[in-house]
């Protein structure tokens, strides 16, 4: 796992380089200030505050509230056994208020680690399926990626916030300055851009260790490719607009929602008896085969928080072996 975490935290150094070099111009441009030692504390100081408001983003985003052992006792009990499987301190269980069937783990450290599921996956999931998926969560927190995600999502999702304000209402509310409110808009899309270019290159990475994870907590790696192959057709069928409101922080999740549509086409020849979900034979049937990824596929992998899910369901079927 270090091979991970060296990884990810060159992401932030990464991303606190870019930060500084946007202070460094913008304050040579506005406030003719050419100290080092002042774009470097407030660059630090910006670190230091999204550690700090992160993980409140992200529960206020999904609208997250967190639930007692006696409403959801047999999901208290899942989480229960694979932190324990896990060696890690059980973190706090909690339920989104969105309509996207997933599950997302979050938080600063492993003692404050959170996991959460949507109403929409409990509905979608059998028992095995919600098992597995909370053991890729839980092994999110096990591997500490959590915070460095959380770290380098911060950014991106205000600005993206930010550019959706303005671009798309800035001009209603106010005529006269609609102009400024425009470009505005557009430079903060831009930044949006160029730092969640960061988010999508690091969560990738970390979605294969996870899977990884869950089955080494004893998931079976048919019961974890049958949850992805239902959250891509649940999410296909979710509305536009409940995409958009999570647009900033799909990195967190299972599955990239928004890729959904393009994967189906791909995964419909997994289920070869039209069943809904992909057993254990339909797995080992797919290991045999050959996968090849056209220039389109590739880029928009590229331009994705999660793996190709052919490819991430392929590697699935080699732990099945």
């Amino acid at each position: 796992m270090w091979g991970l975490r060296l990884r990810m935290w060159l992401l932030l150094t990464v991303l606190f380089g870019f930060i500084y070099a946007v202070l460094v111009v913008l304050g040579r441009s506005f406030l003719r200030i050419d100290n080092f030692n002042f774009y470097l504390v407030i660059s630090v100081v910006l670190m230091f505050v999204q550690y700090m408001i992160g993980p409140k983003i992200v529960e206020w985003t999904m609208r997250v509230k967190y639930v007692s052992r006696q409403e959801y006792p047999e999901l208290y009990s899942m989480v229960e056994e694979l932190s324990r499987k896990a060696k890690i301190p059980v973190p706090r269980i909690g339920v989104a208020q969105i309509d996207i069937p997933n599950a997302f783990a979050f938080g600063r450290s492993l003692k404050d680690g959170r996991v959460c599921v949507t109403g929409g996956v409990l509905r979608l999931l059998d028992k095995n399926e919600l098992k597995a998926v909370l053991g890729h969560e839980l092994s999110h927190l096990k591997n500490r990626d959590v915070l460095t995600i959380t770290l380098l999502s911060v950014i991106p999702m205000i600005m993206y916030r930010i550019a959706w304000s303005y671009l798309f209402y800035g001009r209603s509310r106010n005529n006269e300055r609609g102009g400024n409110t425009v470009l505005l808009g557009i430079a903060a899309f831009i930044f949006y851009f160029l730092t969640n270019l960061l988010v999508l290159y690091a969560s990738r990475i970390r979605e294969y260790f996870a899977d990884k994870g869950s089955i080494l907590l004893g998931n079976s790696p048919s019961a974890l490719a049958s949850s992805l192959y239902k959250l891509v057709y649940g999410s296909a069928r979710t509305d536009k607009e409940s995409l958009k409101e999570v647009e900033g922080l799909k990195a967190f999740f299972v599955n990239d929602p928004s890729q959904a549509f393009n994967e189906i086409k791909e995964l419909r020849q997994l289920d070869l008896d039209k069943s809904g979900t992909i057993d254990i034979s339909e797995l080992e049937n797919l290991r045999n085969k050959k996968i090849r990824l056209g220039l389109g596929d590739k880029l928009m992998e590229m331009l994705s928080t999660h793996p190709n899910m052919l490819k991430r369901i392929k590697r699935l079927s080699q732990y099945q072996a």
